[in-house]
């Protein structure tokens, strides 16, 4: 395993060959051998997250590795008072090359096989100061790139600006803009200064145009406060050539009647800080928004508040409005829409139809014809409770329900759900439940303090869900729990604040967000401490068949919260393996048969995608903290990536099968060690020899064998062969001998 450390120094990369296999027909396998690239964040422009290299499958997955690794060596900056926070980029693979946003923005260009740093470019964003970044510090999910060979060119949208650079050298590219950049809050309704606006998400490229969104941090709660916006700019000059803005900026305006009393003129956000699609044969751009400002406090802006936490369609070449569907009508909750909608062709009930589905926090996944909008399965409007406490607040009296998928997070909270890992937990989570407000989905927030139930961070989060186009199985992981969200009096104290209620109180919904300034009202503890008030599990991956429109398999994700294990009141429970370990990332899914997730947990998991049972984790240094995404290389080698830690600790790792010059000459002595050697030999030599070799039944190697169908030909027995019982080998143990078998391919 390599280890390879920030070089400062800028090196012009090797001649780009002939182009790569990148594009395949989304159910394809890819041909062996060819190389295959990543060439978007969400491996295709409609955010699939799939790839079609099988290499590494279910017969070989034990075998997965670290094969090489790189650091960012990011910092805190005591000059500015800044720091790199989560590393959660999505790394791009494009003719062999491997293209990483860090923290800190930079953009870093790696050898595809050896993970060797060959330059980075700097935008020094950290000199823009503290304030634009959210609470955990600076972050990015990945860069973008357009074009091919000499004239690629590759963007980072970094803070208030995007930055263009030579994918060869890495140095900018001075004809965009002014010397390589554009600033892009030039031109807004409202003024737009530097530390009320940042970028997170990549890009989206289009023809010759560059299409960003938009994050005002949550924090900034005052009247006119910049509107989330959509903006294209030119992929050579940096010109502006169309700007969205998600709240209409004139009583004229589509939707402007959703805003009483004018309220549009003076409310911001419905940030688009999530991930975008694109339908790029047809030029349709689908946009995920997020709620007003303030978030949990609506009574300066009554009404449905179009476009906020909508889905909105639009012509990705003028920006003009094609369609859209609100989700949450005057958003108390947060729930905005941050996943990359997913694009694919479904076959429902003899229709073929193009769609969109979009996983939300709430737990829905709403799934519409990506061409007019009609939802694919009926979205009803249903009363929802509007009984306040909060002077000022007039909740929306219906919001929309999906009658197809069903939920895959759960939904409101009860006494019922309290939670029940010991009789004293369960004793004291009762207690606390007793003193919140409860209810279903939808219940607003309250003086007291409302437990909302998904949190305020889903469900589903920006890691959004992984598509494979084969069976269109959806795989999302769904953070559970509950929130709770109080509303309170704000402290005038507080900057870049104006309204009289906020969330600013002990019992607030993201209170983090006040951290270190004056007036923060500190977060109320729990006599459970990190112990969750409701039942695990606390995160699972869920696959949904959108052909069918139900759940296929749920399980839980992850070993959960360490901290929470090792709890006194927990010393004497008999805890589950899988607790469930939440976060905001998501999975990939691979021709291979396996759904690949990390995060919160130090490993990446790999799971079957056909069952949903977990087959095999590898351990990382650091909690794995951005979403997979695999290639095949140049010379033949399937590698998985994934972004780990944070800050100084952060690091992408490469994982890969052993190759076959360094793992012949210790072949015979792992083979002899693999744990399905012994069952095996006990069992299945006396017919099909050592080692599989062949005897009086015929040689099982080489070959790869499927480990559920093996187990049902075992179990119920095939042609010669007797069924074998559990007495003789367990089920554990039959996949044991098939990866045994496999290790000798």
């Amino acid at each position: 395993m390599k280890t390879h450390r920030y070089l400062t120094t800028v090196v012009v990369l090797a001649t780009a060959a002939a182009l790569p296999l990148a594009i395949l027909p989304l159910a394809a396998q890819a041909p062996p051998g060819e190389m295959v690239e990543w060439r978007y964040v969400g491996a295709t422009q409609g955010a699939s997250k799939y790839s079609p290299v099988d290499d590494i499958n279910r017969a070989n997955i034990e075998q997965l590795e670290i094969a090489w690794t790189w650091e960012p060596n990011e910092v805190p900056n005591q000059e500015f008072n800044t720091r790199p926070g989560s590393f959660e980029a999505t790394p791009l693979m494009i003719d062999n090359v491997i293209y990483v946003a860090t923290m800190y923005t930079r953009i870093v260009a790696l050898d595809a096989e050896t993970g060797e740093e060959l330059w980075a470019f700097d935008p020094e964003a950290y000199r823009t100061g503290p304030r634009g970044a959210g609470p955990g510090g600076f972050k990015h999910r990945g860069a973008s790139v357009w074009g091919t060979g000499d004239e690629m060119r590759v963007f980072i949208n970094s803070r208030d600006r995007i930055y263009a650079v030579n994918a060869k050298t890495g140095e900018p590219i001075r004809s965009f803009g002014e010397d390589g950049h554009v600033v892009i809050t030039k031109d807004f309704p409202n003024t737009v200064t530097s530390d009320e606006f940042d970028q997170t998400s990549p890009a989206v490229i289009f023809d010759d145009l560059i299409i960003i969104g938009s994050r005002v941090p949550d924090r900034v709660q005052h009247r006119f406060d910049t509107p989330g916006a959509v903006q294209a700019f030119d992929v050579h000059t940096g010109e502006r050539r169309w700007v969205f803005y998600t709240v209409p900026q004139s009583n004229d305006a589509f939707g402007a009647d959703t805003w009483q009393d004018g309220s549009w003129e003076y409310t911001g956000h419905a940030n688009v800080w999530g991930l975008m699609s694109l339908d790029e044969e047809r030029g349709l751009l689908y946009v995920p928004t997020s709620t007003p400002s303030s978030d949990f406090w609506g009574g300066q802006r009554l009404g449905a508040n179009l476009f906020a936490e909508s889905l909105v369609a639009l012509d990705a070449r003028t920006g003009e409005r094609e369609w859209h569907f609100q989700t949450v009508h005057h958003g108390l909750w947060d729930y905005d829409l941050t996943s990359a909608p997913n694009l694919m062709t479904l076959e429902v009930d003899g229709r073929r139809i193009d769609a969109v589905a979009e996983v939300s926090k709430q737990g829905f996944t709403y799934v519409f014809d990506r061409v007019t909008g009609e939802p694919v399965w009926p979205i009803e409007e249903r009363p929802v409770d509007t009984e306040t406490d909060v002077p000022g607040e007039v909740p929306y009296p219906t919001q929309p329900f999906p009658t197809k998928p069903p939920p895959f997070s759960g939904q409101g909270v009860s006494l019922d759900d309290a939670n029940d890992l010991t009789p004293e937990v369960h004793r004291l989570a009762l207690e606390e439940l007793r003193t919140f407000r409860l209810g279903p989905l939808f219940t607003p927030p309250s003086l007291r303090g409302t437990l909302q139930r998904p949190r305020v961070d889903g469900g589903a989060n920006w890691g959004g869900a992984a598509l494979d186009p084969a069976t269109n199985f959806l795989y999302v992981r769904t953070s559970e729990g509950g929130t709770p969200n109080q509303v309170c009096a704000m402290d005038p104290n507080v900057p870049d604040v104006d309204v009289p209620y906020t969330n600013n109180c002990a019992r607030g919904a993201s209170p983090g967000i006040f951290r270190g300034l004056e007036g923060y009202v500190p977060t109320e503890r729990s006599r459970l401490g990190p112990i969750p008030l409701i039942k695990p599990p606390y995160a699972k991956l869920v696959a949904i068949d959108l052909n069918a429109g139900d759940i296929a398999w749920s399980v839980p994700f992850g070993e959960g919260s360490r901290v929470m294990r090792s709890h006194p009141l927990l010393r004497d429970a008999d805890l589950p393996d899988r607790l469930g370990t939440r976060g905001a990332n998501g999975p990939m899914v691979t021709a291979g048969g396996l759904v690949f997730l990390g995060g919160g947990d130090p490993y990446l998991y790999a799971f079957d995608a056909e069952t949903g049972r977990e087959l095999y984790r590898v351990p990382t240094a650091n909690r794995t903290s951005g979403n997979p995404m695999s290639y095949r290389s140049r010379a033949g080698k399937q590698f998985i990536l994934i972004a780990t830690g944070a800050g100084p600790d952060a690091s992408l790792v490469a994982f890969g099968l052993p190759d076959p010059d360094q793992s012949s000459a210790s072949a015979a002595d792992a083979q002899a060690e693999h744990p399905g050697a012994a069952p095996y030999a006990q069992v299945c030599g006396m017919c099909h020899g050592e080692g599989g070799t062949g005897g009086q039944g015929p040689p099982l190697v080489p070959g790869r064998f499927d480990p559920d169908y093996v187990l049902a030909v075992v179990r119920e027995g095939f042609g010669q062969m007797p069924p074998i019982s559990t007495r003789e080998l367990t089920d554990d143990q039959i996949r044991q001998v098939v990866a045994y078998l496999a290790s000798f391919d």
